[in-house]
């Protein structure tokens, strides 16, 4: 049972193995698992940056870019031998950190887009919707392992749209509506919707975030009452 979720715990350790490799190859030239987390976090303040400038391709590059480091940093670490309490602490800081300021950047960027005219309040909305959802995502993690429910990485097999999921999601809206935006796109014949193409991919991708990590957040709350039922009948059970 994987509890819904689209990336199973099989498919995400030959992942992290696929990297071993590489994390070794990295961790040769001197660079710390901390020093690749604030790399990382530097990669998305400039993707911020291109987003709040529209540059939509560009962002969405290095969205997708950010994410490599946000892998290899956890990779480096268990391939030195340097993972540490302060080192996972950084790790999930900068993370949410990060996906706050690409967020932040789209809404700017949504927001002053001279091409959107009507309507153009929705692509800020939903961006901060999909930001508002992400972070439930990462809290209902974070406090119920804090709590003991689920220890380990055990709560990362929940739901339908963990980080992976979500980056991925935005990387391939933002290069789409990148390519979209500097090229001649037009609609299908009869079909004039009030926004350019580009936008109605983008901010659609931003509302399938939203609906994702909306449902992934229920499923952890339903996962978490459930394994609260169960310690409470196991407790009647042995009393």
């Amino acid at each position: 049972m994987n509890d819904g979720t689209t990336i199973s715990i099989g498919r995400r350790e030959r992942i992290r193995g696929s990297l071993e490799p590489l994390a070794r190859l990295v961790g040769r030239t001197g660079l710390t698992p901390n020093a690749l987390t604030l790399i990382g976090f530097a990669i998305a303040v400039v993707a911020a940056y291109l987003a709040a400038t529209q540059a939509w391709l560009y962002a969405g590059v290095l969205v997708g870019f950010g994410a490599l480091f946000d892998l290899l940093d956890g990779a480096v670490a268990r391939a030195t031998r340097r993972a540490s309490r302060l080192g996972a602490f950084l790790d999930s800081t900068m993370d949410r950190w990060g996906e706050a300021v690409v967020y932040i950047g789209l809404i700017y960027g949504l927001l002053s887009h001279p091409d959107v005219h009507s309507g153009r309040a929705w692509g800020p909305l939903l961006a901060g919707a999909a930001m508002a959802s992400a972070f439930m995502v990462s809290y209902t993690r974070a406090k119920s392992e804090s709590l003991g429910f689920t220890p380990g990485r055990g709560m990362a097999k929940v739901g339908l749209a963990p980080r992976e999921v979500r980056v991925v999601i935005l990387t391939v809206g933002l290069v789409v509506a990148g390519i979209l935006s500097s090229s001649a796109a037009s609609y299908p014949a009869g079909l004039v919707p009030a926004q350019p193409l580009w936008w109605l991919v983008l901010v659609g991708s931003l509302g399938l975030i939203a609906i994702l990590a909306t449902i992934t957040t229920v499923q952890r709350i339903v996962h978490v009452y459930r394994e609260a039922n169960e310690e409470e009948t196991n407790k009647s059970d042995g009393a």
